[in-house]
């Protein structure tokens, strides 16, 4: 028999989708503004080893300095960016829903074992609820990059505003590299999370669209019962 197991409520699913297209964006015009000046490469004894986005690939795209252009969108979809995370934070809080989120003193231990399961390498997974272990630490470590964005990108644009934060950022170059390395920090989490989602399988996936899960009778009785232990702790 199957049973209907809900997994994700509403606004979770909204704030999922609607950070989507807005991250997207916010990268997108982001490599707008860092084609327009293009100064990180590995360097050693004056030889470079490495660079993100050699000439070739300018030249062989005909990429053109598109300063201002990445300017206005990422200024304007900054704040929508922010909001849609601030809002998601504050739901999860007055929800409860960060109970499946924020990780457990075995979550560290536990991902390591999800890594292992997801690369063959062991046969069980260890016991989730909502979320495994590795999903927990990456979902938390997102919205704490999230915010470091958020301050790293207001100290690069208001500098002589907000000087304050920009001196706790360590000045305007070493903002400008946080903020940066965040943004392939995006990117890594965006492979590794369509990875995941492959791996969990259809019914993983249409649960983030519809909310719910069709599942067998004994999962379903797990499930609820995970979710009680999780609840209760």
């Amino acid at each position: 028999m199957k049973h209907i197991v809900n997994k994700h409520p509403l606004a979770i699913r909204w704030f999922h989708w609607l950070n989507f297209p807005l991250l997207a964006i916010m990268i997108w015009s982001g490599l707008l503004i860092y084609w327009a000046y293009d100064p990180y490469a590995i360097k050693l004894f004056g030889h470079t080893f490495f660079k993100f986005f050699p000439e070739e690939f300018y030249q062989k795209y005909h990429i053109k300095r598109r300063l201002a252009e990445g300017m206005a969108f990422h200024f304007v979809f900054m704040w929508l960016f922010a909001i849609n995370g601030f809002l998601y934070v504050l739901y999860t809080i007055i929800s409860g829903e960060w109970r499946y989120l924020l990780p457990k003193k075995s979550s560290w231990r536990e991902a390591w074992l999800v890594l292992l399961h997801d690369l063959h390498l062991r046969k069980t997974a260890p016991p989730q609820n909502k979320y495994n272990a590795a999903q927990r630490i990456a979902y938390t470590a997102v919205i704490v990059m999230g915010l470091g964005s958020l301050l790293t990108g207001i100290a690069i644009y208001k500098p002589i505003q907000f000087n304050w934060l920009l001196f706790i950022c360590g000045g305007y170059q070493t903002a400008r590299i946080i903020h940066f390395t965040l943004t392939i920090g995006y990117c890594l989490f965006f492979v590794i999370h369509i990875i995941q989602v492959l791996l969990a399988g259809w019914q993983n996936f249409i649960s983030m669209i519809r909310g719910f899960e069709v599942t067998d009778t004994l999962t379903a009785k797990i499930i609820a019962k995970q979710t009680e232990d999780e609840k209760a702790t």
